[in-house]
């Protein structure tokens, strides 16, 4: 059954729910939270897809608020869907103008009474989810950097800003690799000092995963770059040898440890509808994510101030050297300089001398075809020192 209401409110859609439900000869409901996808026109499809595949497992009144803020014109319309595929509710809210502004207040008479109120960002989110006026709405906030323009960023800033009942999905994309390494270190306890995480550049699992090893190890942990897909690889560095977990394929991943034979283990990619459904599962807060989510705060300060103090250390350098430069070019123009005007002078002096002193007629007189040459002659010495390009006399 699908109803659809043009240019409507929040109340003609909660009527219009109570009486879809009557008709449907089920007045009771059977929906175990409510849970709001908040996304725009790009993203609705596979969101809405995931939702409901995701609703399936945790039947629920799915509220989907699509937003568009672009359009001059104000107004809300609206799609009820019951009884298709799913055993729960299906609203399609879609907001424009200032109603688009505050969605919090179309959607606050839709919750269901006494159950749990799930948010899910899967795109651009905002940073502080626990000030949004949906997020305030919510027990638990979910979120998806993998969704963003920025994902690392994007998982960064939202880490600063973490609140009781926040989580990512790529958190949950690591919940295979996390147990497969808790698994690990369990069977082979032994004094960790150093670890690695390879990955495809920017990819925001691989600084998460890198956080989380780093705060239960208690070891500071590298991040390297790989062509990927994804994380290619993790490595616990021991006195023994090498804890190593890497997949190439997405399928499959290779476990070694030292002193024992390499072993593939199932380590699949999951869809979007998995990590939904598994954060759906638990509507605590999740302790483990708040830690990691601090320390991968303490990673990017680090970064940022490692990166800052190398440009800082780079700028000095080259000023410096820059000023040496130029000091040294001062020296030598004014050695060029000294040379150029203080030695032909000697020159002009002595060839006067001469002159005077050994005329042809012993006279003592100078000749007039021996005396200062005139100009235009190109003969003085004066004349080749200053017009000479770089020229220095030499002795």
């Amino acid at each position: 059954m699908m109803i659809e209401l043009k240019s409507t409110n929040s109340s003609k859609v909660a009527s219009a729910l109570i009486k879809a439900r009557r008709n449907a000869g089920s007045p009771t409901m059977g929906m175990v939270m409510t849970l709001i996808v908040v996304t725009d026109g790009r993203g609705y499809q596979r969101a809405a897809e995931a939702a409901l595949a995701a609703s399936r497992e945790h039947p629920c009144r799915l509220l989907l608020v699509v937003t568009s803020t672009t359009t001059k014109t104000s107004g809300l319309d609206a799609e009820i869907h019951l009884g298709e595929r799913v055993p729960g509710e299906t609203v399609v809210l879609r907001m424009r103008g200032e109603v688009a502004e505050h969605p919090a207040s179309v959607v606050l008479p839709l919750l269901l009474p006494d159950s749990p109120v799930v948010a899910w960002w899967p795109g651009d989110a905002p940073h502080s989810l626990s000030e949004d006026p949906i997020g305030a709405l919510a027990n638990r906030r979910i979120t998806d950097a993998d969704g963003t323009r920025d994902p690392v960023g994007s998982l960064e800033a939202r880490a600063a800003h973490h609140g009781p009942g926040e989580t990512d999905l790529t958190w949950t994309r690591l919940t295979p690799w996390r147990a497969l390494l808790a698994a690990a270190v369990d069977q082979y306890p032994a004094t960790f000092t150093a670890a690695a995480v390879e990955a495809k550049r920017g990819h925001a699992g691989a600084q998460l995963m890198a956080a989380w090893l780093e705060d239960r190890l208690g070891v500071e942990v590298a991040v390297k770059a790989t062509k990927g897909p994804g994380i290619t690889g993790v490595r616990l560095t021991t006195a023994a040898g090498d804890i190593s977990l890497t997949r190439d394929d997405g399928l499959l991943a290779e476990y070694a440890v030292p002193g024992q034979p390499r072993r593939l283990v199932a380590l699949k990619r999951r869809d979007t509808e998995d990590l939904i459904a598994e954060e759906l599962r638990r509507m605590d807060d999740d302790d483990i994510f708040e830690s990691a989510a601090h320390v991968l705060v303490r990673r990017s300060e680090r970064a940022r101030a490692a990166k800052a103090k190398d440009t800082g250390t780079g700028t000095t350098k080259t000023t410096g050297t820059a000023t040496k430069k130029t000091a040294a070019a001062r020296k030598t123009a004014g050695t060029t300089k000294k040379a150029a005007t203080s030695r032909p002078r000697r020159s002009i002096a002595a060839k006067t001398s001469d002159s005077t002193s050994n005329g042809p007629s012993g006279s003592g007189r100078p000749e007039p075809t021996s005396s200062t040459e005139g100009p235009g002659s190109g003969g003085s010495a004066t004349h080749e020192a200053t017009d000479a390009p770089g020229a220095t006399t030499t002795s």
